[in-house]
């Protein structure tokens, strides 16, 4: 790798029971920021945690908190993620009605805005969003659990975002979410990565510090 990655290990992964020690343990092992996974039941299957959870968060760590909203009508919230302490709020587009004007509503706020897609959603239609984005987050599992191995196809999304961003000279960021592994990790900073989520891979590696070191492209 010639870059360094921006790690950004997922706390659904943590302690649920000492969530602060987990904050603390990312911090320790060298991680970049805090992934914060929001799911309702909804949108995805499964329920985590909202708001209170990200204000308990920012509390104990001055790593910046990345939100992820796995919810329908994200624009009921995303503004109060940020004034929960989200230093960016990412949703998915297809979930709301409204997805320029929320993104517009994040970044007044203070915060980084973006977009997340799943496998089966269309990144051509959502491609008019790109400028108003700080993040794209492409998922490279389906959103909802844990713990899923990587779909490597997705890695040809993360390309042809880098692609379409670097044709409108863009700084937005890509983040890639789902099954990023020691052993796949290169593979996902070549498509184009520049943010790698990582949960399972960090929090239940034998040697963490290592492991987001690999990530990183740090060899130590």
């Amino acid at each position: 790798m010639n870059k360094e990655i921006i790690v950004s290990p997922s706390i659904l992964s943590g302690d649920f029971a000492n969530m602060e020690k987990s904050a603390l343990n990312v911090k320790e092992w060298g991680g970049d920021w805090i992934h914060c996974d929001v799911m309702d039941g909804v949108y995805v299957t499964n329920i985590t945690f909202g708001m209170p959870m990200v204000a308990a968060l920012k509390k104990v760590t001055d790593l910046p908190l990345d939100v992820h909203l796995m919810i329908d009508k994200p624009e009921k919230y995303a503004t109060r993620f940020v004034d929960a302490g989200a230093y960016g709020v990412t949703f998915h587009p297809e979930a709301s009605d409204r997805p320029s004007e929320v993104l517009k509503e994040i970044k007044a706020r203070g915060a980084k805005a973006g977009i997340a897609f799943n496998p089966d959603v269309a990144i051509e239609d959502y491609e008019y969003l790109f400028p108003e984005c700080d993040i794209i987050v492409v998922m490279t599992v389906y959103a909802g659990y844990g713990g899923q191995k990587l779909i490597e196809s997705c890695l040809d999304r993360v390309a042809y975002i880098k692609r379409k961003l670097t044709e409108k000279n863009s700084d937005a960021l890509i983040e890639v979410d789902g099954g990023v592994t020691e052993d796949n990790c290169a593979k996902v900073a070549e498509a184009g990565a520049d943010i790698i989520v990582a949960g399972s891979a960090v929090f239940r590696s034998d040697d963490p510090r290592r492991t987001v070191n690999k990530i990183k492209g740090v060899t130590k």
